[in-house]
């Protein structure tokens, strides 16, 4: 192996060979020149938009499906569909991005946290019913980086307890479970149009479902509570509590050209990840993302978990995690952190602030419910000795095989250098996730 890229070798990885994200074709231009060419930049039947929905409906295989602003409030409109309200429980995974959780306070309704499989990082299905209450009215599934949850043993649940699942699929989109797109397979599916997303929109989100009274509780959501049709005259009655969720034209027009080329981009992340799990599964002590036989996994973030006593490293772990990262940073390879501690970590529910001081939590009916970070320990485990290989900039993705490649070498380099890692590289000390400052603001 060559000279360490922190002691002054060449990095493995040269910039040049990274590809940014998005990617814009001719398709894009096309697109988004035919609606500065039309005139019609909004509305809840423009063409772009109408088009959009009709085909993400076919292609997931669904009957409904409406075009909105962000995944954000694809999850609010999903909560509200189903019903959920003031001192309802909505149970979700410890390990997300925060509006899987605060979808739920978003209809005055109580977030409830559930620890993560330690091997597909998803929701654990046999630590759900322990969380449910006679308040749990949904659970929020969520396919983290791209990797389909257990829907058959969750489904089966939520049958039970007669709970409505409602899928995020913000990272997902495109990845299958027993042969069936994600979204479709519960009662609601999320999905995200970020620029940071497989499928792209810059921003955007788009609600699915196959049960037509969700749709229409969702589309008067979306529209400030109005129950409008097309080639009707607006009535401007509202009917329920809506908010202007609706999607203009020319993220319509972007989205459709990205869901043209989502199967190729998809393909191309799990080509990339293949190389890299390749190389990674021989080096002892890195483990690459797991996939079980029964489903498709998109790499939306390509997650290696590191395993510091079969590395030989001594240091603290989120010390020594640390290290790596930036050895790897220097090397050119854009690895990041994703999320570093569970959500119910957060200050916001940790100090219980969400529509003031205490709500939803003091909604008459509500259950008393507090959040222990340490209850989450797989959860804790994994964000404490994990690193994301790809940035938001330049995802695993979007790369050339000759790029992941270079990866995947300058992974090896590093990992085989380790001793000089942790003698070279400084970073402040600190205990493998330390609430600090978190539980400091109760």
């Amino acid at each position: 192996m060559k000279r360490l890229a922190i002691s002054g070798g060449v990095p493995a990885v040269p910039k040049a060979k990274l590809v940014s994200w998005p990617i814009l074709t001719a398709k894009d231009w096309e697109l988004v020149t035919e609606v500065l060419k039309s005139g019609v930049l909004a509305g809840a039947f423009a063409p772009q938009v109408k088009a959009l929905q009709a085909e993400f409906a076919e292609y997931l295989g669904v009957q409904y499906c409406i075009a909105v602003n962000s995944g954000t409030a694809a999850l609010h409109m999903a909560v509200a569909a189903v019903g959920v309200g003031p001192g309802d429980e909505v149970i979700t995974s410890a390990f997300s991005f925060l509006a899987s959780a605060t979808a739920a306070m978003h209809q005055g309704a109580i977030p409830v946290f559930v620890d993560i499989d330690p091997k597909t990082y998803n929701i654990d299905p046999q630590r759900i019913e322990e969380r449910i209450s006679d308040r749990t009215k949904a659970i929020i599934v969520v396919h983290i980086h791209g990797l389909p949850a257990d829907m058959d043993e969750i489904c089966t649940i939520a049958k039970k307890y007669n709970l409505a699942v409602i899928e995020d699929a913000a990272q997902a989109a495109g990845s299958t479970y027993k042969g069936k797109k994600v979204g479709g397979i519960g009662d609601i599916g999320a999905f995200s149009l970020n620029q940071t997303k497989n499928f792209q929109a810059g921003e955007g989100g788009l609600f699915v479902t196959n049960e037509r009274d969700y749709w229409l509780r969702a589309d008067m959501v979306r529209m400030f509570g109005e129950q409008i049709r097309e080639d009707e005259r607006r009535s401007y009655i509202a009917h329920t509590l809506g908010w202007n969720y609706r999607m203009p034209e020319l993220t319509a027009a972007i989205a459709r050209a990205q869901l043209a080329r989502l199967d190729e981009i998809n393909e191309n992340a799990q080509r990339n990840a293949a190389i890299l799990n390749d190389i990674l599964k021989k080096i002892d002590g890195i483990e690459p993302p797991f996939c079980p036989p029964d489903r498709t996994h998109i790499y939306h973030k390509y997650r290696v978990r590191l395993r510091f006593d079969k590395l030989g490293v001594r240091e603290k772990d989120t010390v020594a995690r640390d290290k790596i990262l930036l050895a790897l940073q220097a090397e050119g390879v854009p690895a990041v952190l994703w999320q570093t501690f569970p959500l119910p970590a957060n200050p916001l529910f940790q100090k219980k602030e969400g529509f003031g001081k205490g709500f939803p939590w003091s909604f008459p009916g509500a259950r008393a419910i507090e959040y222990d970070p340490l209850e989450f320990p797989e959860t804790i485990k994994l964000l404490n000795s994990s690193i994301v290989i790809g940035s938001e900039k330049y995802p695993v993705f979007a790369q050339s095989a000759e790029t992941v490649e270079l990866w995947g070498y300058a992974i090896e380099k590093v990992l085989h250098n380790l001793d000089e890692v942790m003698e070279t590289v400084e970073v402040p000390e600190q205990e493998p996730f330390a609430l600090g400052e978190i539980t400091s603001l109760r």
